[in-house]
Formats: C-alpha cells, sequence, structure tokens
C-alpha cells in the first residue's frame, strides 16, 4: 500500500475518532492544516488528503478565510421494525423536521408500476413529490408512487406530514410492512439542485415497498439521502 495512502486514511480514522468521543465538538473550528502536520509529523499533502475525504463524508466544512469547521451531528436513520416514522426520529434527536411537496399528480401507470402496484398499464397512479428537511436543510428527496383508486382525494396539505398517518386516516389503509432495498448513488443534476449539494456527491438510495394488512402494495418510493448527511442505525434482536 501507498504510504502516504495509509497515512491519510489513519489521520482521517483518527479526527473522525476525535469527533465522535466529542473531543471536537460540532460547530467548533478544528486546527490547521499546518497544525495536523506537526501534530501526526506527516505532509501538508497528506493532510489535505485525509481533510478532503472527511468534507465529502460530512464529518467536516470549510468557511472561506475562516478555517475548517467540525459538522453537525448526522441524522440517525433507524432502519428496524419497531422504529417511529421520520418526523419522531428526527424530534427525538432534538432537531426540528419539516416536509415540503413539490407536486402531487395523476400519471398513467407504465408497466413496471403496474405490475407492482396491481394495476393494468394506462390506470391513474398518485405521483407524490417531496423534499424532507432537518433544521431547514434538505436530507432527502422522495418520488412515491400510490394506486389512485385506493388513495383518491390526496392532497398535498395531507402529503407534508405523516404519509403513512394519512393512508389510514384518510382511507382505512393500514401499513402492515415494508421491503426495503439500501444502496449507494452519486447525485446527478436533478438531485444535486434538490439537495442543495454537488453533483457527484455520494448518496444512499432507499426503495421502498410498502404492503398493507391484506398483502396489497400500496405505494413504491424511492428516496435519495444525502450521503453527508445520513446515518443509518440496524439493530436485530436474537
Amino acid at each position: 500500500m501507498n504510504k502516504d495512502g495509509a497515512l491519510h486514511s489513519i489521520i482521517k480514522d483518527s479526527i473522525i475518532d476525535l469527533i465522535k468521543n466529542g473531543e471536537y465538538k460540532p460547530n467548533t473550528k478544528l486546527p490547521t492544516e499546518a497544525e495536523f502536520c506537526e501534530t501526526y509529523k506527516v505532509s501538508r499533502t497528506t493532510v489535505r488528503t485525509a481533510l478532503q475525504q472527511l468534507t465529502v463524508e460530512g464529518y467536516i466544512y470549510r468557511v472561506q478565510g475562516r478555517g475548517t469547521f467540525v459538522s453537525e451531528n448526522k441524522v440517525r436513520q433507524f432502519l428496524t421494525s419497531t422504529v417511529e416514522q421520520f418526523s419522531e426520529q428526527i424530534t427525538m434527536q432534538g432537531k426540528n423536521p419539516s416536509i415540503k411537496v413539490l407536486s402531487l399528480k395523476v400519471i398513467e401507470a407504465n408497466s413496471f408500476l403496474a405490475n407492482l402496484l396491481g394495476q393494468n398499464i394506462g390506470d391513474p397512479i398518485n405521483k407524490l413529490e417531496r423534499i424532507r428537511y432537518v433544521n431547514n436543510v434538505p436530507l432527502q428527496y422522495e418520488i412515491a408512487y400510490l394506486p389512485w383508486y385506493k388513495t383518491p382525494g390526496l392532497n398535498i396539505e395531507a402529503c407534508e406530514k405523516s404519509l403513512f398517518k394519512v393512508l389510514e386516516s384518510q382511507f382505512n389503509l393500514k401499513v402492515k410492512h415494508t421491503v426495503e432495498h439500501l444502496e449507494l448513488t452519486h447525485a446527478d443534476e436533478v438531485i444535486s439542485e434538490k439537495l442543495d449539494i454537488p453533483a457527484g456527491s455520494p448518496c444512499f438510495l432507499l426503495e421502498t415497498h410498502t404492503y398493507t394488512e391484506d398483502g396489497l402494495e400500496i405505494e413504491y418510493s424511492k428516496t435519495i439521502f444525502r450521503g453527508d448527511r445520513a446515518h443509518f442505525v440496524i439493530e436485530r434482536n436474537y
């Protein structure tokens, strides 16, 4: 392994440990590159590479003319079967959640959506596009599809809250379980604009299939999470 490569990884991990144990607190200024060079006895190039990776991964941010600072703690998302919905999870972390509906319209089902949602090609489908914010910073961009015949009259105001609660209260559709697929992706120009991040930034893609008690797939959604702000927690009982 290249020596510089090994060194910058070691330094990056060391700084992450210091952030996680509270030595470097959110929004406090980090030592300068020269100070890190002195601390770790390495070249400025090695330190700079470590800091660049920490910036991309969302642990630190830079302010022109002021220096480098520690980012706010990443937003935890729990991927377990007994967790609260988005708003409750964020509120429990002492943060302020909000949802903005970008659009809600009826489209015709293509073969993919028709197959998933038990419809015929051309049948009406509700297409919902939303952004979820934490402390007014965009965290997730979501597109959800729901069969219109099960969700007629779905409106924008209701969709600014928990969609699952709307399904139960307005349409008597109780969600039984979801199947979710999580993978890595990168922000294209559209996602870059929606989430206010540079194109090419690392992101998480979560595809969700939502089922009611009778086994009907009532929703299919694709959600893009900012890689620099999202932290996933998985709990398992054995």
